[in-house]
């Protein structure tokens, strides 16, 4: 029977749970299924497609593509889809690292088209929207990459991090320890999605009322890209 190419994603998911992304390579996937190598080129033309389709499989357990943004509950839809994300690539060892340098897929592009033309008819114009989505992608992206390093890293660790003993004659941060420490990874991250979502409703509010787009004079020309 043919090697079908959601097989090859779910075995590709699997492996990386049991030997994470730096012992993920073609030769080993193509060995759990049972078939050489060059099999697996009909399906992915290199280990970077394979990873786009591994965090689209990621992404899609807990991101439905009918799912239909509305411009009045902007904010309600992108902190779900900011916490479903850090939830799904949680779910998966090196999660963060499997979508880091990710492009959407020709299949998640509607998807995107409708959360930018929600971000339209709350006021944005186009480039600031997908600018928003982006800086909310990149946010959940890296404090997951950071999360699940300081999870295992704390495997390893020998002693709590920074103990009373270092805290000693620095009062701010000796408040602030459970921070410091990050014992709460849920309040933090929360903490830092609703400052980006203020954020945002200032630059709404900026461009419904004609003040341009956020990036003045930058917009449209002579900008560094990424």
């Amino acid at each position: 029977m043919a090697l079908q190419r959601d097989e090859v994603v779910r075995t590709a998911l699997r492996l990386l749970n049991e030997v994470g992304i730096d012992g993920l390579t073609t030769r080993r996937l193509a060995r759990e299924l049972g078939v050489q190598s060059p099999a697996l080129y009909w399906h992915f033309k290199s280990k970077r497609e394979l990873l786009d389709l591994m965090a689209e499989a990621m992404l899609a357990e807990a991101l439905p593509p009918d799912r239909a943004p509305t411009p009045e509950e902007w904010p309600a839809w992108i902190a779900a889809d900011a916490r479903a994300k850090r939830h799904a690539l949680l779910a998966y060892r090196d999660g963060a690292r499997v979508h880091a340098g990710t492009l959407p897929t020709v299949d998640e592009l509607p998807a995107v088209e409708a959360q930018v033309g929600a971000l339209c008819r709350a006021g944005l114009r186009p480039r600031t929207a997908l600018r928003l989505l982006l800086t909310v992608d990149r946010y959940v992206m890296g404090w997951v990459a950071e999360e699940q390093a300081w999870r295992q890293d704390a495997d390893h660790r020998t002693q709590p991090a920074f103990p009373d003993e270092a805290l000693a004659g620095l009062p701010l941060l000796r408040e602030a320890a459970d921070v410091l420490r990050m014992t709460d990874h849920d309040a933090d991250f929360e903490y830092g999605l609703r400052v980006l979502i203020e954020g945002f409703r200032g630059a709404i509010a900026g461009e419904a009322a004609g003040e341009g787009p956020v990036g003045g004079a930058a917009e449209g020309a002579g900008e560094p890209s990424g």
